[in-house]
């Protein structure tokens, strides 16, 4: 895909659904595993859709859930895509219910979403650039850079191999932990 380019707003996803209560949980509230269900599948329409290929999901930033949703209520997502490297994408997913009665929208969370484009025998297939034509674009996928950058960043200082135990004593005197090595 040399030299192609599309605007985030070619990989818009708007999937809107009645949450029944066969997806509650036993507090009578949608179920939280059922609400990623269906972000999983509106990243995988959103990447897909961007790229031209099939998509997997290869992570899921954290998923803070902001406000319950109810049965009867319409459960709305909006996703795009926020960055794009080689064969990756962030999809920025928001997470919405509108009680249908009063009208009220509640968001209820957001989270992005990386997902991979690839080829029939599943090897990583490259995807189109990003065309960053406002602020808002700009920030997203500098946001997104900046997540994949401390993620990194993370995994290196606290792997196995690098993890150094006596740096990090003091950091724990004011948690709720008993140190005994």
């Amino acid at each position: 895909m040399k030299n192609i380019f599309k605007k985030p707003e070619e990989s818009e996803i708007i999937l809107t659904e009645l949450m029944l209560p066969s997806h509650s949980n036993f507090s009578g509230k949608i179920h939280g595993g059922f609400i990623l269900s269906v972000m999983d599948k509106a990243a995988f329409a959103s990447a897909s859709k961007f790229s031209g290929e099939y998509c997997v999901t290869a992570s899921v930033n954290r998923v803070d859930f902001l406000n319950p949703i109810e049965v009867g209520e319409l459960l709305t997502l909006h996703a795009q895509v926020n960055y794009v490297g080689r064969s990756s994408m962030v999809v920025g997913i928001r997470v919405e219910s509108q009680n249908i009665r009063t009208g009220i929208i509640k968001h209820c969370n957001s989270s992005y979403f990386s997902m991979v484009a690839r080829d029939e025998n599943g090897k990583g297939v490259q995807v189109p650039g990003l065309i960053l034509s406002n602020e808002t674009d700009m920030r997203r996928f500098l946001r997104s850079i900046k997540h994949i950058k401390m993620r990194h960043e993370r995994n290196i200082e606290f792997s196995a191999k690098n993890f150094q135990p006596e740096k990090y004593k003091d950091a724990l005197k004011d948690y709720n932990v008993k140190i005994e090595m």
